[in-house]
Parts: structure tokens; sequence; C-alpha cells
């Protein structure tokens, strides 16, 4: 029986380089101004990571990868949720990005329905953080010899608790950019061709963008689940 090549689109890009945490460092300190809370939660670096670094061959896209490949449409990757609440939109935005076909979606697809889930405001978003969550594309393209699928639910979301002691101790801290940090719990029920499949949880920290009376966008990907 074909087994599964990669259990999660998750699994890629868990270990970031000093640009991109520099990179967050500045969005949170800059932006968010709250700065040891959150600046904890967003360029933390675990030494023991939520999930095994993908071996070399298998590496996602390299950082300077700006922007996903055109591609025609975005095959089973839904739209942008249209929600105004940051909790509830982490919890639509974490089970999109569990969530992929490779039997009818190429990788290209893949990368440009993720793409369209982030904030247009380019000083803000970290379309890198995203795009290293998708296998290159020789893994895909085996991946989808395997009619490797995924589908998640979502259990619980929650502001971590660095967010929360970040803003009680500045509560105009938001005013400017209007980005919450939302830790997301869940599962992921993986199958492949030949009735191949399997179950895991699932758990991510992301940052969106919820401006009044606007609908909430992707911001980053944290590079460890904060609590």
């Amino acid at each position: 029986m074909p087994k599964r090549l990669r259990p999660s689109l998750s699994g890629f890009g868990t270990r970031w380089s000093a640009n991109q945490r520099v990179l967050i460092v500045a969005l949170v300190v800059a932006v968010l101004l709250v700065v040891a809370g959150l600046a904890a939660v967003f360029t933390g670096r675990s030494d023991q990571p939520d999930e095994p670094p993908a071996p070399a061959t298998t590496a996602g896209p390299a950082p300077s990868e700006t922007a996903p490949k055109p591609a025609p449409g975005s095959g089973s990757v839904p739209g942008p949720a249209r929600i105004s609440e940051p909790v509830a939109y982490a919890k639509a935005a974490a089970a999109m990005l569990w969530t992929y076909d490779t039997r009818d979606t190429s990788r290209d697809q893949q990368l440009a329905g993720m793409n369209a889930w982030m904030t247009k405001e380019t000083k803000y978003t970290d379309w890198s953080s995203l795009s290293a969550q998708v296998p290159d594309p020789l893994l895909w393209s085996r991946m989808a010899d395997n009619a490797q699928h995924a589908t998640a639910s979502v259990a619980e979301a929650h502001y971590p608790a660095a967010f929360k002691q970040a803003l009680a101790n500045d509560p105009s801290a938001l005013t400017e950019a209007y980005i919450y940090a939302v830790t997301v719990t869940g599962k992921q029920q993986i199958a492949w061709k030949n009735g191949g499949g399997g179950a895991e949880d699932r758990s991510l920290t992301l940052a969106v963008q919820c401006r009044p009376s606007h609908d909430c966008a992707l911001v980053s990907l944290a590079p460890r689940v904060a609590p």
C-alpha cells in the first residue's frame, strides 16, 4: 500500500532564517508596539519544534520567494473567509492551511489560493512564512502521484497569554495596524490512494489583521506555537 509522503503542509519551514526573524521583530516592535510579549510569540525559536524539519531534499520555497507563480485559479483552496473577528478568522485560516488536495490542485494553485488570504498591506505581510509551508515542486508531484489529500477540523482558538499580557500593558497598541496573534488547535485527516489514511493533531499561531469594519486577512505564521 502506498504511503503518504508528508503528513501536513504545516511541517515545512519550521526553522526560519535570521532575516525572517528580524522581519517579524521589526513588525512586532514597530507596528504593534507591544515589545516583550508579542515579540516572544513571533520571534521565538524552539529547540524542539512541533513538527520535525523537512529533509534537505524536501525543503520548502526559498525565503526570497515573495509571491506565488501565476496559476489558473486556486484549485480546491477555499477563497478568503469574509470574517471580521480575529479568532473566528484564524480558525478559518488554520483550516485552510491544514487542507489540501493534490488530486485536483497544482502546487502553483495551492500557493495562489493561500496568497489570496494575505493582507494587501505589503509593509505588514510576511508571505515567506506561509509559502514555506508548501512542499517543493518535486515532492508535490510525488504527493499527487499518490493522490494525497487532507481535510481539517478546528477544535479551539485563543489569544496567546503573551499577547494578552502585552495588550494589558498597552491597550492602545493595536490602533495602528490592528494585528492580532491567535493560536489554533485542531485535527488533520490525511488520505492517499488504495485506502491509506490517518489523523494527526495540529496547532499553530497566526498573526491576523482585522481593521474595524473590514474583513480580516492573514499577516504571518509564527515559527512555533504560542500557548
